[in-house]
């Protein structure tokens, strides 16, 4: 049986086309018909590669007693939360309401006019310990809708008027210093000294709250705030959530010592992780970072590159139906493939055991099966193998290699190739970074031809972003992350190549991002645009969550390109940010550690140096390595080779700097105003 969804390009909601569920997608034709048929609506959101998403289908939705029930009771409705993440964030706002609690599969019983009555998460076929199954779930549902019906239409009513009040404020606080403190003595209560991290479990990566650890570190000089980031980012490179064998980020970890993730591994996590190491290396050196960074972007070339330059969303939890089969190892795998000493040395390494090394997460059981994971640095691992880092190096890197060979042999996980604009932003902005950090070309190639993609796949013929793009088509509305996270990936790009093509891009979909989210009335920017589809309440984010908020990386972006192009008005709408989200900063400054890194760029010091040299930037001289490799997070570079009309006409601020003598010239402003130009990198006092 085929439903309505096999016309559709995502991943998800194809993975359920030939399910019994009558789904349809989100579309005028599904609520005419629930209003015509006079049907209750079910709608279930997920994303591909979500391991509970694919529980509840095999076990539900593939089921056609479940699939019966659901098809006389309700219209159905699929969504893909990546796709559309506004439909998302309206009912998974709804059901952290209503039942305290959020997570996909998300599932919500609503009316025909799109007002919610239920919200859960998993719900399973049958009762069990207390949690309600479907098939007892839906017949009570259709009896309530046909006897009782106004007691629904009632509940739906007070919650959609409760989405609808709940929202940020215009702030009336100052936001000053001391928040940066109180924010820091909040991260620090939560630090787990032992593991690295905050809280105990699960946990997540959230890499926004290490870039501000590095900011709060240099402003105040705070070894502990730099060892805080030291440790959390070392405890998850070391622990099960990194993928040693074949690189990348696994989604989070449900224990508190990084041991046991969740193993989809999602494009934006690769990203902001390679954007926290190339910041992390700057401040401390510490090659670590730099290793880690290289394999990053080894596996995000190797596995989640389209041809053309874009780059895929997920690769799955799942494979053989069951999640991280693709990842760990019995000890009689690893034994056929590996001599006994090298078993040692996984056994002394990397802690695998004949009974295997974790619990099943459900059972608290062992699995007979081993995650990998380093239980100390190499460097501490040499006293215990009496050999030296580089020979145990060399030896991993033998067995590392047999076991990636063994291991493309199985069936592979499931990838998401749709590409999103947003996610390509964050994506660019990291390798943009960490090619200028740590000198990698092949990064900064790829960020160069990621953005080519977007901009000649994912703009339509009005000249406006679109979303997503699958199998040579582009389509879906934009939203405001599309729009921040891409001019952030702009603005890095110039900072690495100097090339004005990237400003001027960042400049011109900063101005029509403006035209199109921003709130003309109370500020910010809504998360859809002006000419978007009506859902039940429109949003405007700040508070941060995997990842950060388009409002915070906007007056990010606004201030960099302030002082980027010496436009005021960018500066000034970065500070009505800052104000209009300064009550709900105040009240929970952990929640908004990006927004923070924006008021740490305001309170400065912050710099401003122009380059002029009088030939092209053909390579990267010594006194931009050194810059490259220095944590300045309140500076930004603009380089002027040549004639650089096009840069005159971008920064007009810089038309009269210059190269003096035929010579390279630096121009350093600091903190408004400028100093005398000099010839010598070494004589500028950067801060």
């Amino acid at each position: 049986m085929m439903n309505h969804l096999n016309s559709e390009k995502s991943p998800y909601l194809l993975q359920h086309a030939e399910n019994p569920v009558n789904w349809y997608p989100w579309s005028d034709e599904a609520f005419a018909k629930a209003e015509k048929e006079q049907k209750p609506i079910f709608l279930s959101i997920g994303y591909s590669t979500c391991h509970w998403c694919h529980v509840m289908a095999h076990e539900s939705f593939e089921d056609k007693e479940v699939a019966a029930l659901m098809n006389d009771i309700f219209v159905n409705i699929k969504v893909d939360r990546e796709e559309r993440p506004d439909i998302d964030q309206v009912y998974m706002t709804a059901c952290q309401m209503v039942t305290g609690g959020g997570g996909w599969p998300l599932t919500i019983m609503m009316t025909p006019d799109k007002k919610p009555f239920f919200a859960a998460t998993y719900i399973p076929k049958s009762s069990r310990q207390g949690r309600s199954g479907l098939l007892d779930l839906l017949p009570r549902v259709k009896e309530l809708w046909n006897d009782r019906r106004d007691e629904l239409l009632e509940s739906a009513q007070q919650i959609t008027q409760s989405l609808q009040t709940i929202g940020s404020s215009p702030g009336n606080e100052t936001l000053e210093e001391p928040v940066l403190d109180i924010a820091f003595e909040q991260l620090e209560q939560r630090y787990d000294a032992r593991w690295g991290g905050f809280g105990q479990a699960p946990k997540f990566p959230m890499p926004h709250n290490l870039l501000f650890l590095l900011r709060y570190a240099r402003r105040y000089n705070s070894d502990h705030a730099v060892n805080m980031v030291q440790k959390t980012l070392k405890a998850m490179r070391q622990g099960g959530i990194w993928d040693h064998v074949g690189y990348g980020l696994h989604r989070y970890s449900t224990d508190r010592s990084w041991l046991l993730p969740h193993f989809e591994k999602m494009l934006y996590d690769q990203a902001l992780y390679l954007f926290t190491l190339s910041e992390a290396f700057q401040m401390t050196g510490d090659e670590y970072h730099r290793e880690t960074a290289e394999q990053l972007v080894e596996f995000i070339l190797r596995e989640m590159t389209h041809d053309q330059g874009g780059f895929y969303s997920a690769q799955d939890a799942d494979s053989e139906g069951e999640e991280g089969r693709f990842y760990v190892w019995s000890w009689e795998e690893l034994e056929s493939i590996l001599s006994s000493e090298y078993m040692e040395f996984m056994q002394m390494v990397f802690q695998v055991r004949k009974e295997g090394n974790f619990a099943d997460e459900a059972s608290g059981e062992r699995t007979g099966h081993n995650i990998l994971h380093r239980r100390a640095s190499w460097k501490e691992l040499t006293q215990d193998l009496q050999k030296s880092e580089t020979e145990l190096l060399d030896q991993w890197q033998h067995i590392r290699q047999l076991l990636f060979n063994y291991r493309e042999l199985r069936e592979r996980p499931l990838l998401d190739d749709k590409i999103l604009t947003d996610w390509n932003g964050l994506l660019i902005a990291a390798l943009a970074k960490a090619s200028r950090v740590f000198a990698l070309p092949k990064a900064r190639q790829a960020a160069q031809r990621a953005v080519q993609f977007i901009q000649h796949t994912l703009v339509n013929e009005q000249g406006v972003l679109l979303h997503r793009y699958r199998q040579g088509k582009a389509g879906l509305a934009s939203h405001a992350d599309d729009y921040a996270f891409y001019i952030w990936g702009l603005i890095e790009l110039y900072q690495t190549t100097f090339d004005p093509l990237y400003l001027q891009l960042a400049s011109r979909w900063q101005q029509q991002m403006v035209e199109r989210f921003w709130d003309r009335e109370q500020h910010g920017f809504y998360f859809t645009s002006h000419d978007s589809e009506i859902l039940l309440v429109r949003r405007i984010e700040v508070s941060d969550g995997a990842v950060p908020s388009a409002n915070s990386v906007s007056a990010l972006n606004l201030i960099r390109l302030s002082r980027l192009t010496g436009e005021p008005s960018y500066e000034e709408r970065a500070r009505m940010l800052l104000q209009r989200f300064s009550s709900d900063v105040v009240a929970y400054p952990t929640a908004h550690t990006l927004m923070l890194c924006v008021l740490d760029f305001v309170l400065g010091p912050t710099q401003e140096l122009v380059v002029a040299t009088p030939d092209p930037l053909t390579d990267s001289p010594e006194w931009l390595q050194k810059l490259n490799r220095s944590y300045l997070p309140g500076m930004v570079i603009l380089v002027k080779s040549g004639a650089q009309d096009k840069l005159n006409t971008i920064a007009p601020f810089t038309t009269e700097m210059k190269s003096l003598d035929n010579k390279t010239t630096f121009y350093l402003c600091r903190d408004y105003q400028c100093e005398q130009p000099v010839f010598d990198a070494n004589a500028l006092e950067l801060r």
